[in-house]
């Protein structure tokens, strides 16, 4: 089969691999006919390399049909048509009986300290191959793929993957009261669709915040009042606060994680990490890790007192200086971590499967490519070149 393989930093290339077989009786094999390249993707192109190995399969946004089913799968058979969340989760442990799926007992990489398997990411999270590819082999498919139906576009279901769940827990941690009002930091794919679910739910006030005029005028169509940081810069939170009666907005959503602008002082330790051997990297990373925190400061700056910040950004440094006087002084309620997929599955599928498309899934992507347009996929994406806001890989 033909896959996406990471070869270093900024070096992604289309391989051809054996295919993948049934290795345990909780296995199924399904054969891509969607996956989505995400920004936590860019977080492998661009920084996480000392926990990469050449030829590792990245992807973890797929849907497709099923080929084969171990002995063990009995809710699945052949020709269903599937989405499969990124987390690896077996649905019965403590934590899964809990909807804490990216916490699944079955699944945790242990070795590394760390929660569920993840598709396509990292020693970190279990090495397993990604969906960027013609084939996928899903352990715990008992559990984790989500039957959709027949007929409407992959882009319709594709989202309940990743971004439509990570967006909606991000909305539900940000916990905004009625007539209340959300900020969004980032409009890039999570962003973008939590603006969206925050506008469905009846958020009195939603307001976004990016750089990128593409992506500012995609919220601007969906009700959102949408700031560009550009025009304001320092005075972004007075403006913001001008907009919230004064005191800054209920609640916060993070939607861009380690990868913000600014921060040279993270970006240089970042980028120094390419540049030492693979083991110093991956022991720096591991214990002296710093992210570009710019916009976790600035969400803490602008919510309100007692007011609640909601990360569904990706952060993975291990020695981030925190603001802990104004986190405490401020009140202020932290909620954080990986989407648990099938926790929200049940609230998002009738949306998805409306007629009238009312988060505007369908028109979401920005660019589908094929399979062997990887490499320019990720480089597009990465320098956000020709309105590249959200893309699809078809084998």
């Amino acid at each position: 089969m033909r896959a996406v393989a990471w070869h270093g930093k900024r070096d992604v290339r289309v391989d051809t691999f054996p295919d993948p077989k049934i290795e345990h009786p909780t296995d199924a094999i399904v054969r891509i006919t969607s996956s989505g390249v995400c920004g936590s993707d860019l977080h492998l192109y661009e920084i996480m390399g000392p926990f990469m190995e050449a030829g590792d399969i990245l992807g973890h946004e797929p849907m497709g049909i099923v080929e084969e089913v171990g002995s063990a799968v009995t809710n699945l058979a052949t020709g269903d048509r599937v989405v499969i969340p990124f987390q690896i989760a077996c649905g019965h442990c403590f934590m899964c009986d809990r909807g804490l799926h990216t916490q699944c007992e079955t699944t945790q990489v242990r070795e590394q300290g760390m929660g569920a398997a993840l598709f396509g990411y990292t020693k970190l999270y279990g090495q397993v191959p990604g969906s960027q590819a013609e084939l996928l082999r899903v352990p715990q498919a008992q559990f984790g793929p989500i039957k959709v139906p027949e007929g409407p576009p992959d882009d319709r279901f594709i989202y309940l993957s990743d971004v439509l769940p990570t967006a909606w827990q991000a909305v539900a941690y940000a916990d905004v009261p009625e007539g209340g009002s959300l900020v969004v930091l980032g409009l890039g794919p999570i962003g973008d669709m939590a603006c969206r679910i925050a506008r469905h739910l009846d958020v009195a006030r939603v307001i976004g915040i990016d750089l990128v005029p593409e992506r500012l005028e995609r919220a601007r169509t969906f009700g959102v009042e949408a700031l560009d940081l550009r025009e304001y810069d320092t005075d972004i939170v007075k403006v913001v606060r001008d907009l919230t009666e004064g005191r800054g907005p209920d609640s916060v959503v993070d939607a861009v994680g380690m990868e913000a602008h600014g921060a040279p002082v993270a970006k240089v330790a970042q980028h120094i990490t390419g540049f030492l051997p693979d083991a110093l990297a991956t022991k720096l990373m591991e214990k002296a890790g710093v992210d570009r925190l710019t916009a976790f400061h600035l969400a803490i700056e602008l919510v309100r007192r007692g007011g609640t910040i909601s990360l569904s950004g990706v952060y993975g440094g291990q020695a981030d200086p925190l603001p802990m006087l104004t986190l405490f002084d401020k009140q202020i309620q932290l909620r954080m971590g990986q989407a648990n997929v099938k926790r929200w599955v049940d609230d998002i599928l009738p949306l998805v499967s409306d007629d009238s498309d009312p988060l505007g899934v369908e028109s979401f992507a920005t660019h589908r490519l094929p399979l062997e347009d990887a490499p320019r996929a990720y480089e597009m994406f990465q320098k956000k070149q020709d309105g590249a806001v959200k893309v699809l890989l078809q084998p």
